[in-house]
């Protein structure tokens, strides 16, 4: 009894195991596809995104997509560090269709939920959770989405809780955002994510 036991939760634990992958290898951008001019690139074992010439919306997407997950991340912000991450979306040429959480300048709503071209915030993080984002150093962040619940973190500070039945319905890959207007970098590591 006890040897299955021990087999049993073997198995269960490598299951686990297999379901969580690493999104970005740290060498190249292998799995993802670029959308627009604005510059993505890897940078000593990070992933780098920075205003182009053209100063638009840029965007960089799984190949795969992923519906019910949990994904980690850090990102630092560098110069202004307005951009986000996209779950279930689609992007047609540098026009977005999903939902955005949130990575922008102290004040302006890191860990919200943003619906492009659609019915924008959705969800703002509480006024004094605005501090909990750490500008110019590195930021842990955690989205999980499980059928129509949002839920994101931002260094261990649970920032918003949102139930909506559009997101449930909704089908894509997981997007890096350039903000427009140049004078834009972030880096971004250790990117995580456990399909559910």
């Amino acid at each position: 009894m006890k040897s299955i036991l021990i087999t049993s939760l073997i198995l269960f634990s490598g299951l686990l195991l297999a379901q969580e992958k690493t999104l970005f290898n740290g060498k190249n951008l292998d799995g993802w596809t670029a959308y627009g001019t604005e510059l993505w690139y890897v940078e000593d074992g990070l992933l780098v995104c920075e205003s182009g010439p053209d100063a638009q919306y840029g965007y960089l997407g799984t190949d795969e997509h992923y519906k019910n997950f949990e994904l980690t991340l850090e990102f630092k912000q560098e110069a202004d560090g307005n951009s986000g991450v996209f779950i279930r979306s689609t992007v047609d040429g540098t026009t977005v269709s999903g939902w955005q959480v949130e990575v922008a300048p102290p004040g302006f709503h890191t860990g919200g939920v943003y619906e492009s071209y659609g019915r924008n915030w959705l969800i703002k993080p509480e006024p004094e959770k605005e501090k909990v984002l750490k500008m110019g150093e590195w930021n842990q962040m955690k989205i999980r989405v499980d059928g129509d619940v949002l839920t994101s973190w931002l260094n261990g500070t649970e920032m918003i809780t949102l139930t909506d039945k559009i997101i449930g319905a909704g089908e894509g890959s997981v997007i890096l955002q350039i903000h427009d207007g140049g004078g834009i970098k972030v880096k971004w590591r250790n990117l995580q994510l456990t399909e559910l």
